[in-house]
């Protein structure tokens, strides 16, 4: 094929502009040039495709099969090789793509100003057949009922003569979806010598299974042109040439057989013929065809010859393979052992992130030496499993994240790399399988708020349904070509290394499912693709960490989670409902009662499971960072010893400080604090919290600090996750997360912080958790602490949005107040406090990068967080409390700025 052909994009379809003669020219030399077995200076086999409006629907930009076929600039990166029932590729395959249809024809001429012809396959069909006699070519046929066969064969017959047929071969569906007995097929028609194969199973099937065994026929050429057989059998009438010549003849077929192409004709093609108008152009004559090999070159591979062995950390790796554990004792050794095998042919790197296994998980991984096992410190979540474990990756070329009730099949991260390397993607996910060799449906579309309604109201059923009413593909023919998808279970992903560094962490709120979601669509707003690569094959065993009701909430509460991150809030509450009502539908089965609720009572969420600290301390206490712990006191001989006890552990490490600095106290809080090992207690004479943390930093020793309120506990495992977070430099101040403890509150202290606990901001500040953490250069950013009561929100306020880390860490218990007139006490210390700050800077005295009232946020939130009566109940009784504490300070009771209004009622 000549490279200076002329072509054209047509809405992500290269189509070659030839004439018919030309066509028909190239077609039958490439019949005769190719030879079987392929031989170094025979030509490769050459597949023929018509591009009309519904090509542009299956395999245009942003159809579903989008790139999976090649053009004549791109041979298939799918081909495979006739004994390979691993993942070993054959050489690539040519394509000529021929303009067929009316809009098609017209959109050419108008962007090259002259006129083409119109190519279909019907039209070729004759002309080639008679070639092909005269040369003495083979033939065959693929597709077609037996009956339309018999009826083929004899017109044949009777009109050529002379045309050798190799055979003609009628599969059914499900032989075509079937990965063996597709190769079976194709060995057949190599053994029978057909040098040209006329390939009719209907579009896009057709088309995909040339593209996937083409190869393996042994055919010189493969025509995919539809319905030729049915028209060369005289089964189907051909539209008269008045329909033909006025671009008619989409209609005259649907008169015929309107129920099998209503759906092509009126509901697909339609938006192919808007994109074909708007996105089409032509391609330089000096464009030249790439060379693509599904071959992996040495420069695509790390130094070094595997040798069965896990590479160490430190030297380089073709692929590191992240697996995070929880009690996973009875799933890794089919794993571990795949991983071992697939390691004598790539150079992998294993890295286990263990969140705390409290069965034989560890002694299990003891057998494997040669994987670097991590502790995180708890059971902290997939996300931050795998975000421990990218840390310590080291150079490879990518990252692959395995599930550990996995097994590997040979080749399988072999098929996953080179799918990599050969399409440029960012992720690539092979098949999945269940235990009994069913496919596990794991491919997926991007959430919207129909396949939340399509899901609920239809789930498995109707699978052929569209795709904008289903999240999951449950297309059969998914599964067996590879193809572009939106996301895909996170069991299994290869991550290309350079695209890993540059997303970073995987979000950590998620901490388990949606978490895949998310970073999937990370990666396509970055302009990089997923691909699905189904010659990559895992088995999955399932029941690695075990499920629950309160898990399968968490799934769906997520999947709302998700939405509203990128979504506003009104599209969230209609997915939302889209997610309830799934629940709703199915009350009949066990637990969806209980999802139902947690769904629908936001408040709820937060006790879904979610970071836990480690039970056993002996990894979490071992390389402690090193850091300094202020802890401001005002007559807190009530809680402090408490605060202090769950630091001993950490503090007998000899790598933290900890700082009492009692300010204006009256009790014995001072001779409390003295009482623990290793923590220094300042007494402050002024009782003021600002001063108290001055006096600590002049003496404090060491860097990063966690500045904590004397009633916060801490654990170990949530104070090494700040100090390490703040240790890594990208952010300049980090706070962990936090729980309300409300037990003993009354009904309506308890009815205020439920409806708090619903705005999203209490998610994004520094304040709320009575801890917060600063680098050197973030305290320096102030120096001071100035003598403001609100310190936390001053601290909040220095920082922009991504100078700043809130951790989904463990939660600290923030003990809420017990009774109103404790909780009016602390709100009227916040409006102080907020007064102040905007005082300080009217005047100059305080600077910030942003606003300090968020009063019209609050209400947004607080309206937009009513999904019932109860939420209703709820924000009015926050809207009371808030009102009240308002009208406290604007009825001119003002509290002397020497008192500091505090609970009292919660440190009985």
């Amino acid at each position: 094929m000549s490279s200076k052909q002329q072509r054209i994009n047509l809405a992500g379809i290269v189509v070659d502009l030839v004439d018919q003669p030309l066509a028909i020219q190239q077609i039958i030399d490439r019949t005769h040039a190719t030879t079987s077995p392929v031989t170094a200076d025979a030509e490769p086999p050459l597949s023929v495709v018509s591009a009309n409006l519904d090509h542009i629907a299956q395999f245009g930009r942003g159809g579903r099969w989008q790139e999976t076929l090649g053009d004549s600039l791109r041979p298939t990166i799918q081909p495979i090789a006739l004994d390979a029932e691993s993942a070993q590729g054959g050489e690539p395959m040519e394509w000529l793509t021929l303009l067929d249809g009316a809009p098609l024809v017209a959109q050419a001429t108008k962007l090259t100003g002259r006129s083409w012809p119109r190519l279909a396959g019907s039209d070729l069909i004759g002309p080639l057949l008679d070639e092909a006699q005269r040369s003495g070519a083979t033939v065959g046929f693929l597709g077609g009922s037996y009956l339309i066969q018999r009826l083929l064969s004899r017109q044949l017959t009777r009109g050529r003569p002379d045309l050798v047929i190799a055979g003609m071969w009628s599969p059914d569906r499900a032989d075509l979806a079937d990965h063996k007995k597709s190769l079976d097929l194709a060995r057949t028609i190599r053994e029978s010598g057909a040098q040209l194969l006329i390939v009719g199973l209907g579009k896009p099937r057709q088309e995909l299974w040339m593209a996937k065994y083409g190869n393996a026929t042994g055919a010189g050429v493969l025509l995919a042109f539809g319905a030729v057989v049915d028209f060369l059998a005289g089964a189907i009438q051909r539209a008269p040439d008045w329909a033909s010549e006025h671009g008619l003849e989409w209609a005259w077929r649907l008169a015929l057989e309107p129920r099998r192409l209503a759906r092509r004709y009126l509901v697909d093609d339609p938006p192919s013929l808007l994109q074909l108008r708007r996105d089409s152009s032509t391609i330089s004559p000096a464009a030249t065809p790439a060379n693509s090999s599904l071959t992996l070159s040495r420069d695509d591979l790390a130094s070094g010859e595997p040798d069965g062995s896990f590479v160490p950390v430190g030297a380089p790796a073709d692929v590191v393979v992240y697996i995070v554990t929880y009690n996973s004792e009875s799933s890794l050794a089919p794993l571990m052992t795949s991983l071992r095998r697939e390691a004598k042919t790539l150079r992998l790197r294993v890295i286990v992130a263990d969140n705390d296994s409290a069965d034989g998980t560890l002694h299990e991984l003891r057998s494997y030496p040669d994987a670097y096992t991590l502790s995180t410190g708890g059971n902290l979540g997939y996300a931050s499993g795998i975000n421990a474990a990218h840390r310590v990756s080291g150079d490879t070329r990518a990252v692959l994240v395995l599930n550990p009730d996995l097994e590997v099949m040979p080749g399988s991260i072999t098929a996953l790399h080179r799918r990599l390397v050969a399409t440029g993607a960012g992720l690539v996910v092979p098949k999945l399988l269940e235990t009994d060799g069913s496919i596990y449906e794991s491919l997926r579309r991007e959430p919207t708020v129909t396949t939340a309604f399509g899901d609920a109201l239809f789930g498995a059923k109707w699978p052929t349904r569209p795709g904008w009413l289903a999240e999951t593909d449950y297309a059969s023919e998914t599964y067996q070509h590879a193809h572009r998808i939106d996301w895909a279970s996170g069991a299994a992903l290869m991550v290309r290394s350079d695209l890993a560094k540059r997303l970073g962490d995987w979000d950590e709120r998620f901490f388990l499912y949606s978490e895949e979601v998310d970073y999937f669509r990370r990666a396509r707003e970055t302009g990089e693709t997923a691909w699905y690569e189904p010659a990559s094959t895992m088995v999955h065993h399932g029941g690695g960490s075990g499920t629950s009701a309160s898990l399968n909430a968490l799934l769906a509460v997520n999947r709302v989670r998700y939405v509203r991150k990128y979504h506003d809030a009104r599209y969230a509450r209609w997915f939302r409902n889209g997610v309830a009502l799934t629940e709703l539908l199915r009350l009949y089965k066990p637990t969806r009662l209980e999802i139902f609720r947690t769904i629908m009572d936001e408040a709820s969420w937060g006790s879904l499971p979610g970071p836990t600290p480690a039970e056993r301390l002996l990894h979490v206490l071992d390389g402690f960072p090193r850091g300094t712990i202020i802890i401001p006191a005002h007559n807190e001989a009530a809680v402090i010893g408490r605060t202090l006890r769950s630091l001993q552990p950490v503090v007998d490490t000899g790598n933290i400080e900890v700082i009492v600095a009692c300010n204006g106290c009256t009790d014995n809080s001072a001779e409390i604090a003295r009482g623990f090992f290793g923590v220094t207690v300042l007494e402050v004479g002024t009782a003021s919290k600002t001063a108290a943390l001055n006096e600590a930093d002049a003496i404090a020793s060491f860097w990063p600090r966690l500045y904590l309120d004397a009633d916060i506990p801490i654990s170990p495992t949530t104070l090494r996750l700040v100090l390490e977070r703040l240790k890594r430099g990208d952010v300049l101040a980090a706070r962990p997360a936090y729980r309300y403890d409300d037990s003993g509150a009354s009904w309506t202290v308890k009815s205020f912080y439920r409806a708090r606990r619903r705005l999203p901001s209490t998610d994004e500040a520094l304040w709320g958790a009575g801890a917060y953490g600063l680098t050197k250069s973030g305290h320096a950013r102030f120096g001071i602490f100035p003598s403001l009561t609100a310190d936390d929100l001053f601290i909040d306020q220095q920082f922009e949005h991504s100078e700043k880390a809130i951790m989904y860490t463990p939660p600290v218990a923030v003990s809420t107040p017990r009774t109103s007139s404790s909780l009016l006490a602390i709100l009227r210390r916040n409006y102080r406090g907020q007064a102040e700050m905007l005082s300080s800077r009217a005047t100059g005295g305080v600077q910030a990068t942003a606003p300090y009232s968020t009063t019209r946020r609050t209400v947004r939130e607080l309206v937009g967080a009513i999904h019932g009566p109860m939420s209703a109940f709820d924000a009015l009784i926050y809207a009371g409390y808030v009102a009240a504490a308002r009208l406290y300070r604007l009825g001119g009771k003002r509290t002397a700025s020497t008192i500091w209004e505090r609970d009292t009622s919660s440190r009985q």
